[in-house]
């Protein structure tokens, strides 16, 4: 009998220190653990945490209906790069995370401190993912969290972020981009999991701009947060947080290799108006400059963005730089063919002669004026006169001097001389309407150079105040 009591006592020694582990893993889901340390020093707290470390695979709460809230924020370190093709920003961000846990809490007294680093597999830690994250993140794995000894954890891992991001460079290089990191689970309901903000959006603003260490391309603006609204009474869905990060592009390069030699070219090729139209130096100039410019934007290529969802405004700009070339050279073609071949040319249309000589003249201020070429008509009559042989004419007296008919026949001689001269030299009146058709469309153009350069100034203008306006 008294071996039987000995044997019973023996064995509730030895499970005794089971029992008490098992009846506190069945407390753990309804009540926090109250950490006793036998120690104030990390070791007897580590100790005393073991029990807690089994329950690494549930989310820390005691009540399962209550939900975790997860308070976060970030620090933008770099921007990495953007790509316009494929529509993506790289960027580099430092990650913050607070969360409760209800199982654990202990004296910071007792046990000698009130936090400990712990390695991350031994907790629950939320599963918060960016929505637009598009490629592997390639930073440093960070392996520990903090717990505090009110059952506070808190996570801080760096992440390089490549998302998508909704471009738009129309306005290169005085653009600004607005882009969107989503935080949520994709797991857990908004009944297991909420976010929040841990910090204003000023200060995370200010802190990401005192950080930053990429001062390239792209200029940090502001960042701000908004918690997506979701109308659902049972919380059944994800509840997310947005940050919308605001970007300006530097635009000093682009100006300088870009815009302002482009500038120079087109306002040498306006200047170019000053020589004469039928100067072959005129051509040979204007075709000096658009092989120039087309040199200079195959050089400059690299520094374009490559399109995305529209065509960027400076293309379109260098474009009609380079149309303006090709048709200021065909215009002095075109001129110096009606000034050099106009004798030979047909006579001016009824509506080009209203519509060019008469209308765009006075708009360019030369008018035209018809001049009748009388002295032409007398020349021609005298001189048909002087080689028509008249059989009514009467004949001269025998006795008239031969010397006097000598005169009058090389006067006559005379006469078809300067017709036949002033038919090779002298303009013909339609001759005269080309060349003055050729003088308004070299004004007319001259003037839509202008025009275009003024408005590209001030287009310019417009879209730099704009950019640099908060």
């Amino acid at each position: 009998m008294t071996f039987t009591n000995l044997s019973h006592k023996w064995i509730l020694l030895s499970t005794k220190p089971m029992l008490i582990v098992l009846v506190v893993l069945i407390a753990a889901p309804c009540n926090a653990i109250s950490i006793n340390c036998s120690a104030p020093n990390q070791l007897a707290l580590l100790e005393a945490l073991k029990p807690m470390f089994k329950m690494g695979a549930i989310r820390p709460v005691t009540n399962m209906t209550t939900p975790t809230n997860v308070s976060l924020y970030f620090l933008l370190y770099g921007i990495l790069g953007v790509d316009e093709k494929a529509q993506l920003l790289t960027t580099y961000l430092w990650q913050h995370f607070w969360w409760q846990n209800e199982f654990v809490n202990w004296d910071p007294v007792q046990c000698g401190t009130d936090k400990i680093t712990l390695p991350r597999h031994k907790f629950w830690v939320p599963d918060l993912v960016i929505r637009e994250f598009m490629d592997q993140d390639k930073a440093p794995f960070v392996p520990y969290v903090n717990l505090h000894s009110n059952g506070k954890m808190h996570d801080a891992k760096p992440a390089r972020v490549v998302s998508s991001c909704n471009l738009d460079i129309y306005t290169f290089p005085f653009d600004r981009q607005d882009c969107t990191l989503t935080f949520g689970s994709f797991i857990n309901l908004a009944r297991d999991l909420k976010v929040s903000l841990s910090m204003s959006d000023n200060l995370i603003t200010a802190k990401s701009k005192r950080v930053m260490t990429t001062l390239g391309e792209w200029e940090l603006l502001n960042i701000t947060a908004v918690k997506l609204n979701h109308h659902d009474s049972e919380d059944n869905y994800v509840d997310e947080l947005q940050f919308h990060i605001r970007l300006r592009r530097r635009s000093t390069l682009y100006v300088v290799n870009l815009l302002l030699p482009s500038i120079f070219l087109i306002t040498v090729d306006l200047f170019s108006f000053l020589l004469p139209p039928q100067s072959v130096d005129r051509s040979s100039f204007k075709m000096t400059l658009i092989l120039g410019y087309t040199v200079f934007l195959l050089i400059m290529n690299d520094l374009l963005p490559i399109t995305g969802n529209t065509i960027p405004i400076i293309n379109i700009f260098f474009s009609m730089c380079l149309a303006l070339m090709v048709a200021s050279l065909l215009e002095t073609i075109l001129i110096t063919n009606l000034l050099l071949s106009s004798k030979n040319v047909i006579p001016v249309p009824h509506w080009i002669r209203v519509f060019v000589l008469h209308f765009l003249g006075r708009v360019v201020g030369l008018p035209w004026k018809e001049v009748k070429d009388a002295d032409t008509g007398s020349s021609s009559v005298s001189t048909l006169r002087g080689c028509d042989d008249n059989p009514h004419e009467e004949k001269e007296p025998a006795m008239e001097d031969r010397a006097l008919q000598e005169l009058r026949s090389l006067g006559g001689d005379l006469k078809v001389l300067r017709l036949q001269v002033e038919q090779q030299l002298g303009s013909t009146q339609s001759s005269k309407e080309w060349i003055q058709v050729g003088f308004i469309i070299d004004r007319v153009l001259f003037g839509i150079y202008l025009l275009f350069i003024s408005v590209s100034f001030i287009t310019i203008k417009i879209i730099w105040f704009k950019s640099n306006g908060q």
